[in-house]
């Protein structure tokens, strides 16, 4: 599901970033002005896309992480409870 989360996420920067484009293009300045306000909004929305995929990342490695926190302790409560019954059952046969 995070997965769906995070291409919706690109997807409305990506719209943003293309209708801020298309508003630049079609207003009245001339040719100089223009290429100043595309890069200027090219950089912004570069910087934006970084920042949101950046923290991104930082969000899917923190949910890994405590993922693996999660099954490491399970798998050590499993062993645990194995070893339990292992002497529950020595015990019972002797």
């Amino acid at each position: 599901m995070g997965n769906q989360n995070s291409k919706v996420a690109l997807g409305i920067l990506a719209g943003a970033a293309a209708g801020a484009l298309v508003g630049i293009l079609f207003a009245p300045d001339n040719g100089k002005e223009t290429r100043k306000k595309i890069k200027t909004k090219s950089s912004d929305a570069a910087e934006s896309l970084k920042g949101k995929f950046s923290d991104l990342v930082d969000s899917v490695t923190a949910k890994l992480k405590g993922a693996k926190e999660e099954a490491e302790n399970l798998a050590e409560e499993g062993k645990s409870k194995a070893n339990q019954l292992k002497g529950e059952i020595r015990n019972s046969l002797s």
